[in-house]
């Protein structure tokens, strides 16, 4: 692109189709929101006089669905269950969503996108979420450690292609 005294004097795009068009590859976060939250308390007031420490098992789910053509919604749920020897501290269920807008890109780099990088971008929002559920439950608030959503991902892909590998190498009838 030439520039002369500031004023852009070449604005062809060699990769723009006819009239504009836009054929660029795209993706990028849209918007993000709570879709779902339940707290639930189910030991109180008892629970504020138990002495243990909670045991803390912390799940994580990744979903994604198409809204239309370029778009698509990232739910990443979040279930929290806090346990003593008494019983049930606390529960949370959250299901935060985002909505991902995405064009001209390969298939193979969309769902890394969806799976990896989207909820990246999501969980330090949902992280706070739970982080400010826990706490108005009147309990400590609950700071996740962070996620490497790209590794899981790598890794959901290496466990699937073995699998589908050895289901491949099994003689005919044993699948």
């Amino acid at each position: 692109m030439a520039e002369e005294g500031d004023i852009l004097t070449d604005l062809k795009n060699p990769a723009a189709g006819a009239n504009g068009a836009d054929n660029q590859p795209a993706a990028g976060l849209i918007t993000q929101y709570v879709k779902d939250l339940s707290v639930e308390n189910p030991n109180a007031p008892d629970v504020y006089q138990w002495q243990d420490q909670p045991q803390i098992d912390v799940q994580f789910n990744i979903g994604a669905e198409q809204v239309n053509e370029n778009v698509h919604e990232i739910t990443l749920k979040v279930n929290i269950d806090a346990k003593t020897e008494q019983g049930s501290a606390y529960l949370v269920e959250l299901a935060y969503c985002g909505l991902i807008g995405v064009r001209n890109l390969p298939e193979d780099q969309t769902h890394a996108f969806l799976f990896a990088e989207a909820p990246r971008l999501l969980f330090p929002f949902a992280r706070r979420v739970v982080a400010d559920a826990v706490r108005d439950a009147g309990f400590p608030p609950l700071l996740m450690d962070p996620i490497d959503f790209n590794g899981l991902y790598l890794q959901q892909l290496a466990r699937k292609q073995q699998e589908e590998a050895a289901a491949g190498g099994a003689p005919a009838g044993e699948a």
